[in-house]
């Protein structure tokens, strides 16, 4: 059964909203050298940025865990990403956007071309790419810019297990989430499965990839349970990340590197006008620091500084699904929205006992949720107009489209919840998901690496200290020194 028409895959026709009406006359006379030239460049390039996004989450993840876990979660980061690239190449891409039916796609396996200029029929992906054909990018690109996201995923379901996970619980769960549960999901949408035939809209991902992450992530921290000391006599207690600066780094490149998530997602830059998008992702994201701001004043009395960078991610999470469909003013209200309910969800969680860390559950869940949905509420009907779905309920249309979103919604939630109840259950009964109280208590860094991040703060270092620094009362500078420990 071949993939399903153009016009029914979401990622496509959002790409098609955005062309110029020259663009149907050029593809008709077929495309130049040069045209593809500029696409390829244009998709690769959105790529690197997503790839990038990998190092904002080593920082932000770092920044909010405690010292003791630092070089553990850095290690975490670089041996989900290898897996995740080995795993989209192998099985992942062919699930996701193989020619099979509603459900999955079943050719294209290990990326099967003969040489880096091989025709698309050789992949088994010769219906959709055809349909794409007006991208005209080669398969690889396609292929490149789609494993970053599905590692971006990932790197979300690992956030609210931070400090207490085993590293081969992470291993064998990256394997099965991006060798098969993600490219499932993705492709009901994007591959032009059931969701996509239903008319399911999700431009570049608040359902297909953040709220995949954020619902395994969920999951994956209630099977695993909180850290020790994170509650005590049923009440949350806090425990701070170690540095501040280091998580809005990370933010801040996590920003950057959305420019190539959603207006990378056009798949071309010939006649199309991505800019557009990056102005409603910079809109949302500005948003939803100002939402989260004000939401922390109000429930901590505080410029809570993690909030303010929770928010952007929230603000660009919430934007994803949206930002080819809905004018810049949307944009506003969508990323505010997405911010100002941060601080409060923050809280829930906590009073519900789910320790997360970094707060993926309402930061790339809810908002995830909330974005998914603001295209039944926001959707113009210059921007959709001719995808044959309802405009949005705000703005002079129906609840019809929302209804379609919300019901997709439930499924991503309901099949990605079990799918990963089940792997981290077998990881749990097997090798074990959860380090030792002892290991724990002294950190990953030195129970399963063998060495801390910050050696210096913890170990006696030869050399550690300025030269200058001998002779010197460093006790009473507040150094630490091993006579002071």
């Amino acid at each position: 059964m071949r993939l399903r028409s153009l016009r029914t895959t979401a990622l496509a026709a959002g790409v098609l909203l955005l062309a110029v009406p020259g663009l149907a006359m050029a593809q008709d006379e077929g495309p130049t050298p040069t045209d593809i030239a500029v696409n390829s460049i244009w998709v690769v390039l959105g790529a690197i940025l997503v790839l990038f996004m990998q190092a904002g989450f080593a920082m932000l993840e770092i920044g909010l865990s405690r010292m003791k876990n630092a070089g553990a979660v850095a290690g975490k980061i670089v041996i989900n990403l290898s897996i995740a690239i080995l795993m989209f190449w192998a099985t992942g891409f062919a699930l996701a956007f193989g020619d099979g039916d509603g459900f999955w796609g079943q050719m294209g396996w290990f990326l099967n071309a003969t040489d880096a200029a091989a025709d698309t029929n050789s992949l088994g992906l010769n219906s959709f790419m055809n349909a794409i054909g007006a991208y005209n990018i080669p398969v690889e690109a396609f292929f490149f810019f789609q494993v970053v996201f599905c590692a971006v995923s990932l790197a979300i379901v690992f956030g609210t297990m931070l400090d207490r996970t085993k590293f081969i619980g992470y291993v064998i769960f990256a394997v099965v989430f991006t060798g098969l549960i993600y490219p499932i999901v993705a492709h009901w949408t994007w591959g032009g499965g059931w969701l996509a035939q239903d008319g399911f809209l999700d431009f570049a991902g608040s359902s297909i990839v953040h709220l995949q992450g954020a619902t395994a992530a969920l999951v994956g921290t209630l099977v695993l349970g909180a850290r020790i000391g994170k509650f005590k006599d049923g009440k949350p207690q806090p425990i701070p990340g170690h540095s501040i600066p280091l998580f809005i780094l990370g933010v801040i490149i996590l920003w950057v590197g959305w420019m190539g998530f959603n207006a990378g997602s056009t798949l071309g830059a010939v006649g199309l006008n991505f800019a557009d998008i990056a102005v409603n992702t910079n809109l949302a994201a500005a948003a939803g620091v100002i939402g989260a701001t004000i939401g922390s004043i109000v429930m901590f009395k505080t410029l809570d500084v993690s909030q303010m960078g929770n928010g952007a991610i929230a603000g660009l999470v919430a934007i994803t699904a949206p930002c080819a469909f809905v004018d810049p003013w949307a944009a506003v209200a969508i990323g505010f929205v997405a911010g100002i309910i941060v601080p409060p969800l923050v809280v829930l969680v906590d009073k519900i006992r789910v320790d997360d860390p970094i707060g993926a559950i309402p930061v790339h869940g809810i908002a995830g949720i909330w974005g998914t949905l603001a295209i039944g509420l926001f959707a113009t009907e210059g921007r959709i107009g001719e995808l044959g779905v309802s405009t949005g309920l705000l703005v002079g249309g129906s609840a019809e489209q929302l209804w379609v979103q919300f019901y997709g919604i439930v499924a991503t939630i309901a099949f990605t919840g079990l799918a990963s109840l089940i792997v981290f259950l077998i990881i749990k009964h097997t090798v074990g998901l959860r380090v030792s109280e002892q290991d724990e208590l002294a950190g990953l860094d030195i129970a399963e690496h063998g060495m801390y991040g910050y050696p210096e703060q913890f170990i006696e270092v030869p050399g550690a200290f300025p030269e200058g620094a001998r002779g010197m009362d460093l006790a009473n500078l507040g150094v630490r020194t091993s006579s002071t420990d």
